[in-house]
């Protein structure tokens, strides 16, 4: 009698021939040589020529026809012993902490209101921090130097109805203290529904039965914030934090118009002002280009931080 011996599984699954490789499409790299272009022409032109001219002698006399001359360093070393470079870096610094950390923290408190609030005043909240991230720079400008107007501004009008207020003429841009308060209050008020409404969509994709689950395990709402809710959107926090850090570090438009509305002079400079002052203002676009220079290290020092903490979460 003939017997079959079937065959062992794993033998049905031994291809017959070696397998080959799929071979990725080449297509979508060839569509993108377009985009790269342009952005290497239209980024890179400019940043090469602001490296360049950060070692030449590149002033007035350069803008009547004169060769800029190639002086090193020189540009750097003047920058880094102006004591008036480091005083406006510190300020920019401060500013720049002080704006971030206040434009999270009530941007993250906002996104949770919403998220607890009913749907009609959630949407309301949202069309009005729609409409105030979409208000042009001047526009707000325009409407926070009527609020803060030294003659008839709202805000000294409503101070002084407290009984022995007297703000009537205040100026408060005059002072650079106050002066700063004023741009951080409307840089943040400008940045805080970008914040916002970030947060609340990393917040509708929080699992709400991982919450009823810690609620069934004792964990009261603060708990749930703490040790659920924001190491889950944390990643979303941590690339909010750097982008306004970044804004805040190189705000320039409401820091000019500020001053136009006010006090001119190097005590209400920050950084940008301070690099257009000295290109624009001063002709000095050589030490103008060796400052831009510096902010840009700067700024990839802050995101360094955020590349190396995406390092990290991709090896763990």
């Amino acid at each position: 009698m003939n017997t079959t011996v079937p065959a062992p599984a794993d033998a049905a699954r031994v291809p017959d021939a070696p397998a080959r490789r799929r071979r990725r499409p080449t297509l979508p790299y060839w569509l993108s040589i377009p985009a790269v272009i342009v952005l290497l022409v239209g980024m890179g032109y400019p940043l090469v020529w602001q490296i360049w001219n950060s070692f030449r002698e590149y002033g007035l006399a350069q803008q009547f026809g004169q060769d800029p001359e190639f002086i090193g360093l020189d540009n750097y070393i003047q920058l880094l012993s102006d004591s008036g470079f480091w005083l406006v870096l510190g300020k920019s610094v401060a500013f720049m902490a002080v704006t971030a950390v206040a434009t999270m923290a009530i941007g993250i408190g906002l996104a949770i209101f919403m998220k607890m609030i009913p749907d009609w005043s959630r949407i309301i909240l949202q069309v009005a921090l729609l409409l105030a991230w979409a208000m042009p720079i001047v526009a707000q400008l325009t409407v926070w130097n009527w609020l803060i107007n030294a003659r008839n501004g709202v805000i000294n009008h409503v101070l002084s109805m407290i009984p022995g207020v007297d703000m009537i003429g205040h100026n408060w841009l005059v002072n650079p203290l106050s002066f700063f308060a004023v741009a951080s209050i409307i840089i943040t008020w400008a940045s805080v529904p970008f914040v916002t409404l970030s947060v609340y969509a990393g917040l509708t994709q929080v699992s709400e039965e991982v919450l009823e689950a810690a609620g069934l395990d004792g964990a009261n709402r603060w708990q749930q914030l703490r040790q659920i809710i924001l190491p889950i959107l944390r990643p979303v926090l941590v690339i909010l934090l750097l982008l306004q850090m970044i804004w805040d570090l190189r705000v320039y438009a409401q820091i000019e118009l500020l001053q136009g509305f006010g006090a001119r002079g190097s005590k209400y400079d920050l950084l940008g002002t301070y690099i257009y002052s000295l290109g624009v203002g001063q002709g000095k676009f050589g030490l103008a280009a060796a400052a831009a220079m510096i902010v840009m290290l700067f700024t990839i020092a802050l995101s360094w931080f955020y590349v190396r903490e995406l390092l990290k979460e991709d090896k763990s």
